[in-house]
């Protein structure tokens, strides 16, 4: 994670992570969208769905970014915000949700496009 925050008014911070096939990070950004959801929090914007190389998740003051692993070596955000201060996120974030979550926007996008 990135503290962009000095650098851009954007957003505060980037999220850069990276899956090994398109199915993974499709799976990585689901993931997201559905601990997010069961917060009762929805990212303002998904991109990527279509094409699953990159996929963005705007949620206004952090914006992730899950990439093939090939294609976060060829863009190089992490060169792109070098002055950016490394942020460590704990190896467990938050407990698993009380109650069932609602749908997940990333999965129900996947199966429109695929019906």
């Amino acid at each position: 994670m990135l503290d962009v925050s000095p650098l851009t008014s954007v957003t505060d911070y980037l999220v850069l992570c990276s899956g090994e096939s398109d199915r993974q990070v499709l799976a990585i950004a689901d993931n997201i969208d559905y601990a997010l959801s069961s917060k009762r929090l929805a990212p303002l914007s998904i991109e990527g769905i279509s094409t699953a190389q990159w996929v963005l998740l705007d949620c206004g003051d952090v914006v992730a970014h899950v990439f093939r692993q090939d294609i976060r070596e060829h863009y190089g955000l992490e060169r792109l915000w070098i002055d950016a201060k490394r942020v460590r996120l704990p190896a467990k974030l938050t407990d698993p949700p009380a109650a069932p979550a609602p749908a997940s926007r990333v999965a129900a996008k996947r199966t429109r496009r695929r019906g």
